[in-house]
């Protein structure tokens, strides 16, 4: 019964929320929604705090002469696969906030507690599972082109990519494999966590129920995707700094996202809807 909680959520029904048509319009309401909970509950302090410690940690290897440039760009990019796990705190926060709850940062960790934490936990190890393939299948690619001997600066791998054909081939094929990973990604988790949070349906129907979001709006959301992916590449530019901002934004306006995609469940439980009805019709 464990093993059915953690796939199938806390009843033993499969509870298949409703999803909703969106339009372009909804993904910018969502936003400035994120925009609004980020403003009210600056968040940018705490990301500083866990940016800089893996900027750090990435930089001393690469001193240490393990010379990892060829990794550079598939780290920046893997931000957008464990984005919705590293996130969840943030959706804790515009849940409250949108509750008329308290809203302090200590909040955020209540996710612990959640009932459906052994679900958001399998899912989060699905996207680190996926994270890791994509930072594979980078270096697969990179070493089948170019052989294991990576440039020890930035400057020659720059270099040896801008102007070799071999370098075009890297940057067009490893674009279309970074993509269909983002896909991937965005299929099977774009209302997952914020879904757990809400209600413990597992990670079965929290998994499909995004996969029937995309396939139902498939437009807003590969645009969704898009703009997520645009803004945590502007956002690392600088040193990283930028994703202080942009990750608590898109982090919040996920939960709008959420919101608006997921028809919210009625009030009243079914069984007792059923009594209801039923007493009723004897009337």
């Amino acid at each position: 019964m464990a093993n059915f909680h953690v796939i199938g959520g806390a009843t033993e029904v499969l509870d298949h929320p409703t999803v909703r048509k969106i339009t372009l319009a909804d993904l910018f309401d969502a936003l400035k929604r994120g925009a609004s909970d980020f403003w009210a509950k600056p968040s940018h302090y705490v990301l500083l705090t866990l940016i800089y410690p893996i900027v750090g940690i990435v930089l001393a290897v690469w001193m240490s002469g393990y010379h990892t440039w060829p990794l550079l760009y598939p780290l920046m990019g893997g931000f957008a696969l464990i984005g919705p796990f590293a996130a969840i705190g943030l959706y804790e926060i515009s849940r409250r906030r949108e509750l008329g709850l308290d809203t302090s940062w200590i909040h955020a960790f209540e996710v612990l507690r959640s009932p459906a934490i052994a679900s958001i936990a399998a899912i989060g190890v699905f996207l680190f599972a996926v994270f890791t393939l994509w930072l594979t299948a980078a270096q697969g690619l990179y070493e089948n082109l170019f052989g294991s001997s990576a440039p020890t600066q930035l400057s020659a791998l720059i270099n040896q990519v801008l102007t070799t054909p071999e370098g075009w081939t890297l940057l067009i094929v490893g674009n279309l494999l970074g993509l269909a990973f983002a896909v991937i990604t965005l299929c099977t988790t774009v209302v997952a966590f914020p879904l757990l949070l809400d209600r413990d349906v597992g990670a079965y129907v929290a998994v499909t129920t995004s996969i029937r979001a995309v396939l139902k709006n498939p437009i807003p959301m590969l645009a969704w995707g898009l703009i997520v992916a645009i803004g945590l590449a502007l956002g690392s530019l600088p040193l990283f700094v930028g994703l202080a901002v942009v990750i608590p934004i898109f982090g919040h306006a996920t939960w709008h996202l959420y919101r608006k995609v997921i028809e919210p469940v009625e009030m009243a439980p079914r069984p007792r809807r059923r009594a209801a009805m039923a007493k009723a019709k004897t009337r």
